[in-house]
């Protein structure tokens, strides 16, 4: 069976990583009989009234399991290592869902996270029938891990941080290599050409595919015929005391669990 696992809110302004290292650590962390198909980071919206630290966004890891015992197992593993790595000033949330429980309404929830401000009832309504938890702080977390569920499984939003040998293909490579890798790749040019297999794709030392159609999907520019390089680089790191709303003198509250 699949399981999709959402996490946010796991840092605060002084935390030495942020949610999507902390889910890669996790996925390192598992045994082989959990078989890792990828990790999709989840923008979600930086208004003002959204409390976030510097990006406001989510993360879905999505696991391969053989049994019930085995995902409880994993529910169980997923907790553990939220609450041991997470910051004193975040605000956790885990949303746990086999693929065959994700709806519609929850598909609707998340896309609706992406553009406008919603509750945590919203977020447990969306829920209530799949596993969501609240583990500490004020127990926002929950909605952005409900929120990443939803996305994942909608398949058109968000970007995979990890993937098969994503991060060991190199800053050179052909298309073939991409394609071996399970990298779709797409044109976003105006008059877009078609990327051959034989095209090299140069400046690669950083990709992050899409996820669109529910595939990793890397966007190329066209540099020259028969050249490409990826449409997306890193993003510069914020300034100090930007996008920075939350983290700061809050009371810790007793978790919350919603199944």
């Amino acid at each position: 069976m699949r399981i999709y696992i959402g996490f946010d809110d796991t840092d605060d302004k002084d935390a030495p990583i942020g949610t999507g290292r902390l889910v890669r650590q996790f996925i390192y962390s598992l045994p082989n009989t959990c078989r890792v198909h990828g990790v999709i980071r989840h923008q979600l919206p930086r208004l003002s009234d959204i409390p976030f630290t510097s990006n406001n966004s989510s993360a879905c890891a999505i696991i391969d399991v053989d049994s019930n015992e085995m995902r409880s197992w994993l529910t169980e593993r997923a907790v553990s290592h939220l609450m041991s790595h997470c910051a004193p000033g975040s605000d956790p949330g885990l949303c746990i869902a086999e693929e065959s429980e994700i709806d519609d309404g929850l598909i609707e929830f998340g896309k609706t996270v992406t553009g406008v401000q919603v509750t945590q009832k919203d977020a447990m309504y969306a829920a209530r029938n799949i596993s969501l938890q609240g583990l500490g702080g004020t127990n926002d977390g929950i909605i952005g891990a409900t929120a990443a569920v939803g996305l994942t499984k909608f398949g058109w939003c968000g970007r995979f941080i990890e993937y098969g040998r994503l991060r060991d293909l190199g800053e050179s490579m052909h298309v073939r290599d991409l394609m071996d890798a399970g990298i779709r790749v797409v044109s976003v040019d105006r008059d877009p050409l078609v990327p051959l297999l034989g095209d090299q794709v140069v400046n690669a030392g950083w990709i992050r595919p899409s996820l669109w159609a529910g595939h990793p999907t890397l966007q190329l520019r066209l540099v020259e015929y028969g050249i490409w390089e990826p449409a997306h680089s890193k993003r510069k790191k914020p300034k100090q005391g930007k996008g920075l709303g939350k983290g700061i003198d809050r009371k810790a509250t007793v978790p919350c669990t919603a199944q």
